[in-house]
């Protein structure tokens, strides 16, 4: 099978997340992708665990070549990359590669069919333009931290880059759109993406609620602020689950299988502003039905039923379930050391098709001295 975009060649510009998660995923889909690291490599590779874990998850199956861009020799090298690339992503200090003689429109001159894409933490657009913007500022500034975590506890954040990552998926959405419409017009493009922006349409649906309820969202933990039971945590005699019953039908349903038929004919509980009034009671009463139950046994009794819950699971449970090992979302890279390491992969197959395991992910520059670059 023929991955989708073989024969398209992405150069990346990048460091830490964003934009080496967008041209794993463009990789993982078939392309040729040419990381260009400066002398001291991604950023990510020297900042511990954590950027070593950065490295492992989104550089697999890449060539890397490092280049100097204040050189005028190394200049030159990455404008002859990019005349026989396709795609040029970028997340570099706003404006960085502008002021080298390497911003988009130099690059379009070079070649006019290039789909070039810049990643900023705000947009170029507005006052903050130039402003530092790493992963945090977007979840602050975008009103994430605001609905996350307990009611009256401190604001949270998520507790991985939530924002890079948005807006990693972000990239690869308008780079398969833009290569598409050059498919019909010939013609590449400019795209931008911004941290904030990204983060601001991944709640998309809590600003249709602020408009409907006309209250602003609010932290709330695991419930959902309006509807009940909904994502709310229920302890079981050896675990934790989550478990939603909320649509009149379902609750229902819960409380006859948890032997609390009663439970439908209490005022406290009689429809989801009730339920919302009284979580803590009705969750009390849950909670005893369920708690003398493994999490298996209820998962299995809820599932039975139609009623949505399910486990909340370590990185290692998730690891080993069954769901996860039949779907192919986990493969296995091999880094610089050569050891093999788990990672996700892409989030659906085509064709049944999944990602090839065991790619390897290049130290930086293991790639410069191959011939070829010069003119590619």
């Amino acid at each position: 099978m023929i991955p989708p975009l073989e024969g398209v060649r992405v150069v990346e510009f990048g460091h830490y997340i964003a934009a080496p998660a967008a041209t794993q995923m463009l990789s993982d889909l078939g392309a040729e992708v040419i990381k260009v690291e400066p002398p001291a490599g991604d950023q990510a590779r020297g900042i511990g665990a954590y950027g070593e874990g950065i490295v492992l998850a989104y550089n697999r199956g890449k060539r890397s070549i490092v280049l100097d861009l204040k050189q005028a020799g190394d200049r030159q090298t990455a404008l002859d990359l990019v005349a026989g690339a396709d795609v040029l992503v970028q997340n570099l200090r706003a404006d960085a590669l502008s002021r080298l003689g390497l911003g988009a429109d130099d690059l379009r001159q070079v070649n006019p069919r290039l789909v070039h894409v810049s990643i900023r933490g705000f947009s170029s657009r507005g006052p903050s333009a130039n402003r530092a913007g790493l992963d945090i500022a977007a979840q602050a500034e975008s009103g994430l931290m605001s609905i996350n975590g307990e009611l009256d506890g401190d604001p949270l954040r998520v507790g991985f880059p939530i924002a890079d990552v948005a807006a990693s998926y972000a990239v690869v959405q308008v780079v398969l759109a833009a290569l598409l419409r050059r498919e019909r017009t010939g013609e590449g493009g400019v795209a931008e993406v911004s941290l904030l922006d990204a983060a601001i349409h991944l709640q998309s649906a809590m600003w249709g609620e602020w408009h409907a309820s006309g209250q602003a969202p609010r932290r709330k933990g695991n419930g959902q602020a309006t509807v009940a039971p909904a994502a709310d945590l229920v302890r079981t005699a050896d675990g934790t689950i989550v478990l939603s019953a909320y649509t009149a039908d379902r609750f229902a349903r819960l409380c006859r299988l948890i032997d609390r038929k009663w439970m439908l004919d209490d005022p406290r509980f009689a429809d989801n502003p009730a339920r919302v009034a009284n979580r803590e009671a009705l969750l009390a009463e849950i909670s005893q039905a369920l708690g003398v139950l493994r999490t298996e046994e209820c998962l299995a009794m809820l599932a039975d039923h139609g009623i949505v819950a399910a486990e909340v699971r370590t990185y290692r449970d998730v690891a080993e379930a069954p769901d996860v090992r039949a779907s192919g979302v986990l493969t296995t890279g091999v880094g610089p050391d050569g050891d093999r390491y788990t990672v996700p992969s892409l989030p659906f197959t085509l064709d049944g098709v999944t990602v090839e395991a065991d790619q390897a992910v290049p130290h930086a520059g293991a790639d410069s001295g191959e011939p070829g670059w010069r003119g590619a």
